[in-house]
């Protein structure tokens, strides 16, 4: 079925939020990303948190075409996409942060797998790429199984969530909120909480990319990134089933990383089979093929 043939009610309805502080420069690429989307059931809320660079202008540009937006000091990033998430109502949840971009007909992507895919796949991401400052799509990366146990163990460590999409149920269940008392690295802590509940299915489509830009926090500060994700899951291996067996072998592959002779060798042969090894942990790669969605075993 195209969209021209649906009704809006063929398409669950998909809940955006864009938080936002002093992008003037790229916030209009990210709102065209979004709305030229066309997906025909989709809320899309903008959180700013108090914008003096013009940003505010260029919101109030488009706001007849979006669902709503506040303007307000905030705590971050984090803290900014609860309050947006607590205005919307979809089955689908994701967000687009100021900087970054959807791919041409991503949503439409996002909304037929959730709608013809069993309802136990609570949530999928696509393949994980990158735009230039320019919003060029410039890398698009191969697409790898995810795993909680392989997660926890130091293995496919980014989860893109610019490509990132689930079901409101699996929110609900994590605790319906992003940890706001960081200002950096939240996304990775949802993801800690998700993979309690369910696995993330790789879907080998394009949804949204990240901007490589100078400004962007995760990369100006990546040491101090890893070090909050390595606590999100100490914190969480304290629960985990093999948590004790996790932390021993998280402690032996660090030491071997720190042995210039030895750490290319401990990649290749151990981190790497962590992300290729097959195992009845990894969920198959859904695949668009002859009209439809698949599961490919």
């Amino acid at each position: 079925m195209t969209l021209s043939q649906a009704s809006d009610g063929t398409w669950p309805k998909i809940s955006l939020v864009t938080p936002v502080f002093n992008s003037a420069k790229y916030i209009e690429q990210t709102i065209k990303s979004v709305l030229v989307q066309n997906y025909p059931n989709l809320e899309y809320f903008i959180i700013d948190g108090g914008s003096t660079d013009g940003t505010l202008d260029i919101i109030r540009r488009y706001e007849s075409q979006i669902s709503g937006w506040i303007s307000e000091p905030d705590n971050g990033m984090y803290d900014a996409l609860n309050k947006g998430f607590a205005r919307t109502s979809g089955e689908i949840m994701g967000w687009i942060s100021a900087t970054d971009k959807l791919h041409t007909g991503g949503l439409l992507v996002v909304g037929s797998v959730f709608r013809d895919m069993p309802s136990d796949i609570e949530w999928i991401t696509g393949r994980a790429t990158w735009f230039n400052d320019d919003g060029m799509t410039v890398g698009i990366h191969e697409l790898p199984h995810w795993s909680r146990f392989r997660f926890l163990a130091g293995a496919n460590r980014y989860i893109q969530q610019e490509s990132t999409y689930w079901r409101r149920s699996l929110w609900e269940k994590a605790g319906s909120h992003a940890e706001s008392s960081c200002r950096n690295g939240a996304d990775f802590e949802l993801w800690v909480r998700f993979f309690r509940h369910a696995k993330v299915y790789p879907v080998d489509a394009l949804i949204g990319g990240f901007r490589v830009h100078g400004d962007s926090l995760g990369l100006t500060n990546l040491e101090e990134c890893h070090r909050t994700h390595d606590g999100f899951i100490e914190e969480d291996l304290k629960t985990a089933p093999w948590g004790k067996s996790l932390k021993m072998f998280r402690r032996v592959s660090k030491t071997m990383q720190r042995i210039p002779k030895v750490r290319g060798l401990w990649q290749r042969l151990v981190t790497n089979s962590l992300y290729r090894l097959p195992g009845p942990d990894l969920p198959p790669i859904i695949a668009y093929q002859g009209d439809k969605w698949n599961i490919l075993r």
